[in-house]
């Protein structure tokens, strides 16, 4: 009456789904966890232990590639790949004043744009952090850097999703920069 095959057959398939899950879930934590190190690191100028977690999560990211390739039930992959665009873009700004491209991450869109959103409160950090070590400049580029980043997303039509509701953030990212640059311009420090 039941082909006892055919449900071993779907057991093996449900069995290898759930191993690929959990491989996806394991290197996804790993990333998130590189991309964490990476960005606590720039924070406190070690720029070396940074670059070492970068190439570590770059290689990470091979491994995730070719596993979200297919449908395991599980989103860590893209919440990975935006802690991932967070940490390379903070990373090559304070290194090199530039935001790498989505091609240059080799990322979908949606992860780039959740990763820059995410990327403007490590910005906020990073210029209070520079106000206290009196880099009042830095601070200003900063400010000018987060702004750009919201006149670009206001450009946008993005409707009742989760990156809308991610893209506020910016703006609440920027007013508070808005009011350390104002701050520091009524101390005359710029």
């Amino acid at each position: 009456m039941i082909d006892k095959n055919e449900f071993e057959s779907i057991r093996k398939e449900i069995d290898d789904l759930e191993a690929k899950r959990e491989l996806l879930i394991q290197k996804s934590r790993e990333i998130i966890k590189m991309s964490k190190q990476v960005i606590y690191a720039v924070h406190r100028d070690d720029i070396k232990s940074a670059l070492k977690a970068v190439e570590a999560i770059k290689r990470e990211k091979i491994g995730l590639e070719k596993l979200s390739k297919e449908d395991v039930g599980s989103d860590m992959g893209k919440v990975a790949m935006q802690e991932y665009v967070e940490a390379l873009c903070y990373y090559e700004f304070v290194r090199n004043k530039k935001i790498p491209t989505r091609s240059d991450l080799k990322v979908s869109t949606e992860e780039y744009l959740m990763g820059l959103c995410d990327l403007t409160g490590e910005l906020v950090r990073k210029a209070v952090a520079d106000v206290i070590r009196k880099r009042f400049k830095d601070a200003l580029i900063i400010k000018e850097l987060v702004d750009g980043i919201y006149g670009e997303f206001l450009k946008f039509n993005l409707r009742n999703s989760e990156l809308r509701k991610k893209s506020d953030s910016i703006k609440w990212n920027l007013t508070k920069l808005e009011d350390i640059i104002f701050d520091i311009k009524l101390k005359g420090k710029l």
